[in-house]
């Protein structure tokens, strides 16, 4: 009680006014900047990896089931009515995915194209991320293409007016090096529909429907996958368990996450690998702390002889410099906090700075501030402010004062 009270007077007394106590202000605020930059940082990488999630969801569904074996699986041999039943299970839509090559006049590119059934904007909603055009890859007997916006870069495609691609697949187990147009299977189909999402997924994806896909690639009645959205608040995990069940050990069913386990794992690696970059800038501008408490202890060396004098021990003059120090970081990170917390609330409800970009996905820059981050970087620099401080004082006030 008294040290504390020791360092609230040296450091706000009206008559403890000193250059020491300039510096001190001075490293409140060279303290307090950092602690809101790493807070303002982690809330911006949450942003990111958020947006990122968000536009893997729009062709990475909450559930996805494949065969073990081989690439495709007879769509005849799996028990919709069963998997309907499943509480949680919101939709489900048969895919059929392969590789081909993409033609439009004098240009090419390769991408994949996915077929799709009639349920598929059940699983995917992707209604709002149409462009141009409109979201139908087949209306009767016609068969239409949705592509994304970087292929149509790509193509040569500036009007849908006129638009038509041509398909080529390898025909299955027909490929000679000698007549090689005979080895391809063609398709001649015209683009309905244009969608933004990433630059990877729009030139990745060509959708087409499942009939066209069955067709090109020469796989009547079979799909590679089947894709699940699941109800708000199911759990992942108990309905993955009840899918695999009523499918059977011949299909492996993974959660979106599983899916992007590698990605998800190595934006984890860079967000504490930017913490930790960030929280050395801090243990840096920490050491203005032990200038300034290094200078104070030796400006109140007088007091410090009154308090020896009067029987005051090493340890509670070592106490009153300590907790001098600690109140400095205290204030240096309580301000930081009001900052950093302040500024990424503000941005994250009301997106005042924005990206200077067009995308439906976000005009502004994605900030989310969890109270984790918080607590990481108040914890982390409590140890590194308690280790600054208790140094700087066990080495100033030796041994031998009495």
């Amino acid at each position: 009680m008294l040290a504390r009270l020791f360092a609230r007077r040296y450091l706000f007394s009206r008559q403890s006014r000193s250059v020491v106590n300039l510096i001190s202000g001075l490293s409140v605020a060279a303290v307090s900047m950092p602690v809101a930059a790493m807070i303002i940082l982690l809330s911006v990488f949450n942003g990111f990896e958020t947006l990122v999630k968000s536009m893997y969801s729009a062709f990475d569904a909450d559930l996805t089931a494949a065969p073990r074996t081989g690439q495709t699986f007879v769509l005849s041999q799996v028990d919709t009515a069963a998997l309907a039943r499943i509480p949680g299970v919101a939709s489900f839509s048969f895919l059929l995915e392969q590789s081909a090559l993409l033609e439009h006049g004098d240009r090419q590119a390769t991408a994949t194209v996915r077929g799709v059934d009639d349920a598929y904007t059940g699983v995917f909603p992707l209604g709002e991320a149409v462009t141009a055009g409109e979201w139908r890859v087949r209306l009767g007997d016609l068969e239409k293409l949705v592509i994304g916006q970087t292929m149509a870069w790509e193509l040569g495609i500036r009007s849908l007016a006129d638009a038509d691609v041509t398909l080529y697949a390898v025909r299955r187990g027909s490929f000679s090096s000698l007549l090689p147009v005979g080895s391809y299977a063609r398709r001649t189909e015209p683009v309905g529909g244009v969608f933004s999402l990433d630059l990877e997924t729009e030139r990745t994806y060509v959708l087409s429907s499942l009939r066209l896909a069955q067709e090109l690639f020469d796989y009547p009645g079979q799909a590679t996958s089947l894709v699940f959205r699941l109800d708000a608040g199911a759990d992942v995990h108990a309905v993955r368990r009840e899918v695999a069940s009523a499918l059977g050990d011949t299909f492996r069913v993974r959660t979106r996450d599983e899916l992007r386990a590698s990605f998800y794992r190595i934006m984890t690696y860079e967000k504490w690998g930017i913490f930790f970059i960030a929280l050395l800038v801090l243990v840096v501008a920490s050491f203005s702390v032990v200038g300034a408490l290094s200078m104070l202890i030796v400006e109140k060396r007088a007091d410090r002889a009154t308090l020896r004098a009067l029987g005051a021990d090493r340890a509670l003059i070592r106490s009153i410099f300590l907790r001098e120090g600690l109140l400095i970081c205290g204030l240096g990170a309580a301000v930081g906090v009001v900052l950093g917390v302040g500024a990424s609330l503000v941005q994250q409800h009301f997106g005042l700075i924005e990206i200077p970009a067009e995308t439906f996905l976000t005009k502004s820059y994605p900030v989310e501030f969890r109270l984790g981050d918080l607590v990481a970087v108040v914890l982390s620099f409590g140890v590194v402010a308690w280790l600054l401080t208790g140094l700087t004082v066990r080495s100033m006030i030796k041994n031998d004062e009495r």
